[in-house]
């Protein structure tokens, strides 16, 4: 419809330019046969209607060039700059290339020549269709991207909403667990040390998800910290869970490098790396993290030697919905973004991918020095 409408205003304004040219055109000439008859030397008569046609052209430029291609005469040219002879010749080329001159005979075989422009009217006339049309494409942007950040605040709360019910719904029955265990441990004694201390570990963990649920859209709270701990801590989790078949490498700074962090936020952005490297490598392969800095920044580097990411999609992986699995939302990924990029001010994204080889993601932080 927009396409519709603008094409239809420019044909009508092309319309509407035309008629006015042709207009200034008959009066072009109707000051060219004003300025031959007064020119005559044998003219008598009342020739105050002349003088009114050749004074009632305000806005119509021309010049008037006689037979050996000097100029004569000129109207409606800054009163300035018309005293100098190359401005006026200057005018004159792009007279002749706007309009086809009009010939005033002198005497008999003998014509001057008018070339004119286009009045100021004419000149905004043409530009005004193109005007309105960016007046036009600028309101449809600016209404595209209210519309477009209005939908987007409504699928927050949505999302937000549904986190925080979620995690109202997991913490009765997991609080149930949590006591079920220390019943089952200590006035049954029939949990070996062992289990009962990997299921005391997955409770806790289901405790620490309930919370990170329960935080979305809320601001987290940030504490210095520092990175090789929590990378390691995550590790650590997650190596007991990733199954015999993935070689896990984790390689650390060799100093202290403190970072705002929320801690129970970036283990959930590290576990959805972590996770979706041990898919990409269906359970077998070379899983390696690796913290290093430079120029005041961190990187958390994932890599993993996995079917890998088309360079079209680095991107795209971090939008809600996107994934190549035949079972998921699609959430992981655009969660971690908006942990790492809203709550911590860094960076994530895929650093390269060259499948079976290598695929990293990294994440960027800002170093706190002090």
């Amino acid at each position: 419809m927009a396409f519709f409408i603008s094409a239809a205003m420019l044909f009508l304004s092309k319309l509407l330019t035309e008629k006015v040219a042709a207009e200034e055109k008959k009066k072009v000439v109707s000051w060219a046969k004003a300025v031959q008859i007064l020119s005559e030397p044998s003219v008598e008569g009342d020739l105050t209607f002349y003088l009114d046609i050749i004074q009632a052209n305000t806005t119509i430029p021309a010049i008037v060039v006689n037979e050996q291609g000097k100029i004569t005469q000129h109207c409606n040219l800054d009163s300035i700059k018309s005293l100098d002879e190359n401005f006026l010749k200057k005018k004159l080329e792009v007279f002749k290339a706007e309009n086809e001159p009009i010939s005033i005979p002198v005497v008999k075989g003998i014509n001057h020549q008018v070339y004119y422009g286009e009045s100021t009217v004419l000149q905004q006339l043409r530009y005004y269709p193109f005007v309105v049309l960016a007046v036009v494409a600028l309101f449809m942007m600016v209404s595209y991207f209210a519309f477009s950040f209005s939908r987007r605040a409504e699928q927050n709360q949505v999302w937000v909403g549904l986190a925080k019910e979620t995690a109202h719904q997991l913490g009765t029955p997991i609080t149930s667990l949590m006591g079920w265990v220390e019943y089952l441990e200590m006035e049954l004694g029939i949990l070996p040390n062992q289990a009962g201390d990997e299921m005391r570990k997955d409770v806790k963990r289901l405790n620490i998800i309930t919370e990170r649920f329960s935080k979305i859209g809320s601001e987290p709270v940030l504490q210095m910290v520092d990175i090789n701990k929590a990378v390691q801590n995550a590790a650590d989790y997650m190596t007991a869970r990733i199954g015999h078949g993935v070689e896990f490498e984790l390689h650390l700074y060799p100093t202290i490098l403190y970072v705002e962090l929320n801690v129970n936020l970036f283990d959930w952005v590290l576990e959805n790396l972590i996770k979706n490297g041990i898919d990409a490598m269906e359970g077998r392969g070379k899983l390696v993290c690796q913290i290093s800095t430079r120029n005041h920044k961190v990187f958390v580097d994932i890599t993993d030697n996995g079917k890998g990411i088309k360079g079209n999609n680095f991107k795209t992986v971090f939008k809600p919905g996107f994934t190549t699995k035949r079972r998921g939302w699609g959430l992981g990924l655009s969660l971690a973004k908006r942990i790492v990029q809203d709550y911590h001010k860094g960076q994530i994204f895929v650093k390269e991918s060259v499948p079976f080889i290598r695929t990293t993601f990294r994440i960027v932080l800002n170093e706190v020095r002090y």
